[in-house]
């Protein structure tokens, strides 16, 4: 199972720089798709505090329709106009899982998400107090919880680096 992060216009580099540290850590590609509203130069990666960039499966694509062309597997719209929770889909499916985040400022394409309505999932919040979580936050929780039903597959669960024997 290989679960993908995929941005729609990324506008932040540093949201993007997190991401990508969160996809590096759990072996995600990153999928991200023109225009941005940064240049993906190393100098804008180092400022981002990306110490991982060589690490991370990236692909890059013009627009949503290319990115949709060669698509194969489930997609999930993270958007806060879904009636269905993020933790509602079986991500232990056997099937691979984009999961499809919108603008910082301005989310997915309203069209896009009415048209592909059955695909959206949200993480609940209190949607009167707060527009909308940080998007690297809402990336991190909504994969942990892919992965936690995918019993964190090919990831290291347990890593004490030495730390039980020096308690003893």
């Amino acid at each position: 199972m290989v679960n993908h992060i995929v941005l729609f216009e990324p506008r932040i580099p540093q949201n993007t720089g997190n991401i990508a540290r969160t996809a590096a850590a759990i072996n995600a590609p990153l999928h991200l798709i023109k225009p941005y509203g940064f240049e993906i130069t190393e100098k804008n990666v180092r400022r981002a505090g990306l110490d991982y960039w060589d690490a991370v499966d990236l692909r890059e694509y013009s627009d949503l329709d290319a990115f949709m062309s060669g698509l194969s597997g489930e997609i999930h719209l993270v958007t806060k106009f879904a009636s269905k929770s993020y933790t509602e889909p079986d991500y232990a499916d056997g099937r691979e899982h984009y999961f499809l985040f919108g603008r910082e400022d301005t989310g997915l394409p309203e069209d896009f998400q009415r048209l592909h309505y059955d695909w959206n999932i949200r993480i609940p919040q209190n949607d009167t107090h707060v527009r909308s979580l940080n998007l690297s936050n809402a990336v991190a929780v909504v994969l942990y919880e892919a992965l936690r039903q995918q019993a964190f597959a090919g990831l290291d669960a347990v890593h004490d680096y030495g730390v039980k024997d020096k308690l003893k």
